[in-house]
C-alpha cells in the first residue's frame, strides 16, 4: 500500500457528491471504500466529498458520521490518513428535488471556488432505486449534468418496463458515456482474474470453448437470510436481485470472445456481444425456491411467493458456446457461502475410458482475491495402474506484491478515472431483460427448501450427469 496521504496525480480535482450519504449503503460500502482509496493513494490531489441528505447537518456533524461509519465497518480512521481526509468532507442538507435543490447548489459552488470551475463532478446515487427517476430529473433541472459522471446502484430497473422508463429519463439528461451502472461482481478481483487467466495463458485459452467444455457452472450460494432487509427483498427476490444482474454478467465475462484490446470500449463490446447471444430462458429451465421460515420474517406477507433461490440453465448461441449449458445458481439460507465459476471439461478421448464425469474441472473462486483450482485424474501411488482424483490450487492472494482492492474501492476508482470496462451498459441490460422475459411472462412454481440445504430438489435435474459441483457428496 502507498504511504497514506499520497495521491493519484493523473486525476483532476474532483467533487464527489454522495446522495443518500446518511443511508445504510453509504455507511457500509461507499464511505469506507472512499477512505480506502485515500489509504491506497488513489484519490485526486485535491477533492471534496459532499454528502447530500434530507436532514440538516453541519459539516462537523457529517465528519463525525463518516468517522462512525469507518469505526463500525472499517478501515479504522486511526490507520490514517484521517487528518488529511476529514477537512475535505462537506454536507448539503434539505434534500434534492426538481422543485427544491436544498443547499446542494451552494455547497457545490463553494467547492468549485476552492478547486476551480473545471473540477470533475461525480454524482453517486446511493439511494433506493425508486428514487433514481426523481434525482436524475433534478440533476438535469439544476444544470449539474453537463460534463459530469453519474453512478447508479443496482437494480437499475426492477422490470423490463421499469428499466426502459429509467433508461429513457437517464438518456434525456446524460450521454451514455457519462453513466456508470454498478454491478459489484464485475469489480471483484476474482472476476477480473478471468481475463488474465484465460487470455494470458495458452493452457486455458485453448480449452475455452464447446470443443473442450461440457458445462459451465456459476454458483453463488449464500448462508445468510434477509431478516435485516426483508421489506426490500420481498419486492425483489433472488431472480431480480442476483440472476438478471450478477450471474448474467459473470456468464458474459466467461463467454466473451477475445476483445481487440483491454481498453474499456473493447471489453464492453465483447461483453455486449455475448449478452446479445443469450438464448431467452425457457421457464422449464428455471427452478425457483423459498426457504422454510421466510414468511415468518418481519415485513414478509404470510402468503409471499417471493423466490429466495433460483437456478437456471442458460444457453449462449455463439459459435464458441452453442449447446453448452451454463448452470447458474444462487439462494439464501443455503448450506455454504461460495462464489465460484467452474468449467467442466469433456471426458478425454483415448485409451482411458473410465474417467468420471467431473474428473477434469477448471474452477475459479470469485471470493476475496480469488483462487484457481484444477481437478485432474492422476495415478494413485502404488504398484497398480489405478486412477485417483487430485486437485491443484493457486491462492491468488499470495502472488508477491499483490494488494487486492475490494469491489467498491476498485469500481469507484474506475469512476474517477473514467474507465467503464467493469460497468454495465444500457444495451447490455436490455439484452439481459430480453433473456429473462419468458420467465417473467410464465413464472415457474416456487418450491420450498430447508434452511442449510442446497435448495429445492427440483434444481438437481438441471445439472444433468455432472450434478452441481458444490454440495456433492465427497
Amino acid at each position: 500500500m502507498p504511504e497514506t496521504g499520497t495521491t493519484d496525480s493523473d486525476l483532476p480535482p474532483t467533487i464527489f457528491v454522495l446522495y443518500g450519504a446518511t443511508g445504510d449503503l453509504a455507511r457500509r460500502m461507499v464511505l469506507p471504500a472512499f477512505f480506502q482509496l485515500a489509504q491506497h493513494g488513489l484519490l485526486p490531489p485535491d477533492w471534496r466529498l459532499i454528502g447530500s441528505g434530507r436532514g440538516e447537518r453541519s459539516d462537523e456533524e457529517f465528519v463525525d458520521h463518516v468517522r462512525g461509519a469507518l469505526e463500525e465497518f472499517g478501515p479504522s480512521p486511526d490507520d490514517g490518513p484521517w487528518d488529511e481526509f476529514a477537512p475535505r468532507l462537506r454536507f448539503a442538507g434539505g434534500g434534492f428535488t426538481v422543485e427544491d435543490p436544498g443547499t446542494l447548489l451552494d455547497v457545490v459552488s463553494a467547492a468549485r471556488e476552492e478547486l476551480g470551475e473545471e473540477a470533475q463532478l461525480v454524482h453517486y446515487l446511493s439511494l433506493p432505486p425508486k428514487n433514481f427517476l426523481d434525482y436524475t430529473r433534478a440533476l438535469g433541472e439544476h444544470d449539474l449534468a453537463e460534463g459530469s459522471r453519474v453512478v447508479y446502484e443496482k437494480p437499475y430497473g426492477a422490470s423490463p418496463d421499469g428499466f426502459r422508463e429509467l433508461d429513457e429519463v437517464v438518456h434525456s439528461v446524460f450521454d451514455e458515456q457519462q453513466v456508470f451502472r454498478i454491478d459489484h461482481f464485475l469489480g471483484k478481483e476474482g472476476t477480473q482474474d478471468l481475463h488474465v487467466l484465460r487470455f494470458a495463458n495458452g493452457l486455458f485459452e485453448h480449452v475455452w470453448s464447446r470443443e473442450h467444455v461440457a458445462q459451465v457452472q456459476i454458483d453463488v450460494p449464500e448462508d445468510l437470510d434477509v431478516a435485516d432487509r426483508a421489506d426490500f427483498y420481498d419486492g425483489t427476490g433472488a431472480t431480480l436481485d442476483m440472476l438478471v444482474t450478477h450471474l448474467f454478467q459473470v456468464a458474459a465475462e466467461v463467454a466473451m470472445e477475445p476483445p481487440v484490446s483491454f481498453a474499456a470500449d473493447d471489453i464492453l463490446a465483447a461483453r455486449e456481444s455475448v449478452l446479445a447471444a443469450f438464448r431467452p430462458l425457457a421457464p422449464e429451465d428455471v427452478v425457483l425456491g423459498q426457504f422454510d421460515g421466510y414468511r415468518e420474517l418481519d415485513g414478509v406477507p404470510d402468503d409471499s411467493s417471493t423466490d429466495t433461490f433460483v437456478a437456471a440453465r442458460l444457453y449462449i448461441d455463439s459459435g464458441r458456446w452453442r449447446g453448452v449449458p451454463f448452470l447458474l445458481r444462487t439462494g439464501k439460507r443455503m448450506a455454504a457461502k461460495e462464489q465460484r465459476v467452474s468449467l467442466v471439461l469433456h471426458r478425454p478421448k483415448g485409451p482411458v475410458n473410465d474417467v468420471p464425469a467431473n474428473g477434469n474441472v477448471l474452477s475459479l473462486s470469485l471470493a476475496g482475491a480469488g483462487a484457481v483450482d484444477i481437478d485432474v485424474m492422476a495415478k494413485r501411488p502404488g504398484p497398480d495402474l489405478a486412477m485417483a482424483p487430485a486437485r491443484v490450487s493457486l491462492d491468488l492472494s499470495k502472488i508477491p506484491g499483490g494488494d487486492p482492492l475490494p469491489p467498491y474501492v476498485s469500481l469507484i476508482h474506475d469512476v474517477l478515472t473514467g474507465d467503464r470496462s467493469l460497468f454495465t451498459t444500457s444495451e447490455g441490460l436490455a439484452q439481459t431483460w430480453r433473456a429473462l422475459q419468458p420467465v417473467l411472462d410464465d413464472r415457474p412454481e416456487v418450491h420450498p427448501y430447508e434452511p442449510g440445504s442446497w435448495g429445492p430438489a427440483q434444481a438437481t435435474a438441471l445439472a444433468g450427469e455432472h450434478g452441481w459441483l458444490l454440495g456433492q457428496t465427497e
